[in-house]
C-alpha cells in the first residue's frame, strides 16, 4: 500500500502515536504539547515513502486524528494547541508544494521546518517576555489566574531584569493549579500572595493588571482558558484594570465561539451524574470563553496585538 506508516501497526498503536508518547515522557522542560505533535509529524514525514504531496496530506490528516485521541495528563486543556499545531503543519506542507515543484526538495524543506519548530517554540516564549516587559513596572501588583509556562516566563524574566512587583495568584479550583503558579513565582524570589478564587473582586482594587495564559486564542481575539478566566475578566473590566493574555501564536485557532459556554467538545462541561445517595449534582466546567471586548492586549511572539488583529494574523499563518 502507498501508506504503510499511517495505519496502526499490529500492536494496535501507530508509530506516530508512539513518537508522541515518547516525547511526552521525556519532555521535562515544560515545552508545549504543540512541539511534541510537530515532532511526531516530522518523524512521520521522514519515514514516509509517500511519493506525492496528496499522499503526504492524507497521511498527516490521519495522524492528526490519531494524536487527538491520545490520552495524557492535561490533555483536555492542551487539545486546542495540539489541533492548531497539526493544522499549521499541514498548511505548511501545502504551501511548500506551491512554492517548490520538486517533491524530494519539498519533503526536505518540510522536515527542516518541522525540526526547527521546537527551537522556535522556546524562542517564542522569550520573545513574549520581551514584548511584555514594557507593561510591567516597579511597584505593580499583578493578578494571575491559572498555571501557564508563558506567564511564568514573562514574570520571572521581568524579575531578573530588576522590575520589582508583587504577584497575586488565584487558587484555581478544582485542580488548584494556581498553587503551582504561586510556588514557582515564590521560588523565583517574587513576593507572591495566594487568594481564593472567590476573592478576585475583593482584591481587584489593589491590582494594577491581570495576566493570564490561554489554551487557545480564537479568531475574534477572545480566548479559551481555564474556568474562572471569564469571571476574572468581568471583574477587571468593571474596575477598569487592563487584562493581558500571554500566548504563543501556535495557540491561535480557527474557532469562533459566541458565548462563554460555546466551546469545542474537549472543553465542554462534562456530564455530571446525579450522586448515588441523592443530593446536589456537582458541576465542573473545565474551561470558559473570555470575549474579545474583555481582553486589553495579547502579548504574543508575533508582537503585541489587539484582539481584532488576531484574525489578520491567522490569515497570514494559514494562507
Amino acid at each position: 500500500s502507498a501508506m504503510p506508516n499511517s495505519r496502526p501497526s499490529s500492536q494496535g498503536e501507530s508509530q506516530v502515536v508512539k513518537d508522541f508518547k515518547q516525547w511526552l515522557e521525556t519532555n521535562d522542560k515544560g515545552q508545549a504539547v504543540a512541539v511534541g505533535a510537530i515532532y511526531a509529524l516530522t518523524n512521520l514525514v521522514k519515514r514516509s515513502d509517500a511519493s506525492t504531496i496528496m499522499e503526504l496530506e492524507i497521511l498527516l490528516k490521519d495522524a492528526q486524528e490519531q494524536l487527538q485521541k491520545v490520552k495524557f495528563e492535561g490533555q483536555r486543556s492542551k487539545l486546542i494547541q495540539l489541533t492548531a499545531a497539526c493544522e499549521l503543519f499541514a498548511r505548511h506542507v501545502t504551501r511548500t508544494t506551491v512554492d517548490i515543484g520538486d517533491f524530494a526538495v519539498c519533503k526536505q524543506r518540510i522536515i527542516e521546518r518541522g525540526e526547527g519548530f521546537a527551537q522556535q517554540a522556546d524562542y517564542a516564549r522569550d520573545v513574549i517576555a520581551d514584548n511584555a516587559c514594557p507593561f510591567l513596572r516597579d511597584g505593580m501588583a499583578i493578578l494571575v489566574h491559572g498555571f501557564s509556562h508563558v506567564v511564568l516566563n514573562v514574570l520571572t524574566a521581568a524579575a531578573r531584569r530588576g522590575i520589582r512587583f508583587k504577584a497575586i495568584c488565584t487558587e484555581g479550583q478544582p485542580e488548584c493549579d494556581g498553587r503551582r503558579t504561586a510556588a514557582a513565582l515564590s521560588a523565583s524570589g517574587i513576593p507572591t500572595e495566594l487568594i481564593l478564587d472567590t476573592a478576585v473582586a475583593f482584591v481587584m482594587a489593589e491590582v494594577d493588571l491581570v495576566l493570564t495564559g490561554a489554551q487557545g486564542v480564537c479568531e475574534s481575539g477572545g480566548i479559551i482558558n481555564k474556568i474562572g478566566t471569564y469571571q476574572v475578566s468581568v471583574v477587571a473590566k468593571n474596575a477598569n484594570k487592563p487584562f493581558y493574555v500571554a500566548a504563543e501564536s501556535y495557540k491561535f485557532c480557527r474557532l469562533y465561539p459566541l458565548s462563554p459556554t460555546d466551546l469545542p467538545d474537549a472543553e465542554k462541561e462534562p456530564a455530571s451524574a446525579a450522586p448515588a445517595g441523592g443530593g446536589p449534582r456537582e458541576r465542573l466546567p473545565p474551561s470558559d470563553f473570555t470575549p474579545p471586548q474583555h481582553v486589553s492586549l495579547l502579548l504574543t511572539d508575533l508582537g503585541v496585538l489587539t484582539p481584532s488583529a488576531v484574525s489578520d494574523e491567522l490569515i497570514k499563518l494559514y494562507y
